[in-house]
């Protein structure tokens, strides 16, 4: 697993897309069950949490069906 250091003004979503490409449920969940205690600094990060991040393979993007095509 990979660890990073928050900085200043991070968000949960920056955190999950710098480290896993992801900003979706899923992967939330898995990060908040992984760092108990996280959801307690709110929105907003302060700098210097060390957060685990989880290994989740990259998600496929969703498929866009026109209906005019």
């Amino acid at each position: 697993m990979k660890t990073l250091r928050s900085r200043e003004g991070d968000t949960i979503s920056i955190i999950l897309w710098m480290g896993l490409n992801r900003t979706d449920d899923e992967a939330e969940e898995v990060l908040f069950a992984l760092n108990p205690g996280l959801e307690k600094y709110g929105p907003v990060l302060p700098a210097g949490i060390t957060i685990t991040l989880p290994e989740m393979p990259a998600k496929a993007p969703e498929r866009v069906v026109n209906i005019w095509d």
